[in-house]
């Protein structure tokens, strides 16, 4: 049986937004008055702008997958993580991925596949984040990120993974979840 009284779901409609803060390329903080279906009106609904980005779960012949060990600021740690970083301007998630997993490990894959693409935080967004699945990688080159920090390239198998989550080594949820995408056997 259904409730008579049920909730209406729409969506809010955005009545006014100003940016708050802002540093491009990398975030930018809106707060937004918006109405909800009800009719109730909210002064300050805050909204995170990110960039989008790519994650890559890399897998080599022999099937070792390959992370990367770096300093994160943003955890204030070293963490592992699959390569991964932001889309470029124009630039398409696959080709980003590509580029990003040579820069970062100086390996290139054989056979791409999308794991899908996710938004981090359902309430504030934070920009979308774009997964693939890259097997038959292969060191071609040595890395040049031209990031901040320097990172250790290490093989591992699901097995050593699974343990690096359970210990609190891999810290990043989209590590994790391209790692939990990657035992999915649509993607297998």
């Amino acid at each position: 049986m259904f409730k008579k009284d049920k909730p209406d779901l729409g969506k809010w409609e955005i009545l006014e937004e100003r940016t708050i803060y802002e540093c491009n390329p990398w975030i930018r903080l809106d707060i937004h008055k918006i109405k909800l279906p009800s009719g109730k009106i909210v002064d300050d609904f805050h909204r995170l702008v990110m960039p989008e980005n790519v994650v890559v779960y890399p897998v080599t012949a022999i099937h070792e997958i390959l992370m990367l060990r770096a300093y994160r600021h943003g955890v204030g740690n070293v963490t592992y993580l699959f390569p991964g970083g932001f889309i470029e301007k124009g630039e398409i998630p696959l080709d980003a991925a590509k580029r990003e997993l040579l820069e970062e490990t100086g390996f290139r894959g054989g056979d791409w596949q999308s794991m899908g693409s996710f938004v981090p935080h359902s309430n504030y967004g934070c920009g979308k984040v774009h997964m693939f699945r890259a097997t038959d990688v292969e060191k071609v080159q040595s890395p040049d990120s031209g990031d901040l920090e320097e990172a250790e390239i290490h093989l591992m198998n699901r097995e050593m993974l699974m343990k690096a989550v359970s210990d609190g080594r891999i810290t990043s949820l989209s590590s994790i979840a391209a790692l939990s995408l990657s035992t999915n056997d649509l993607f297998v």
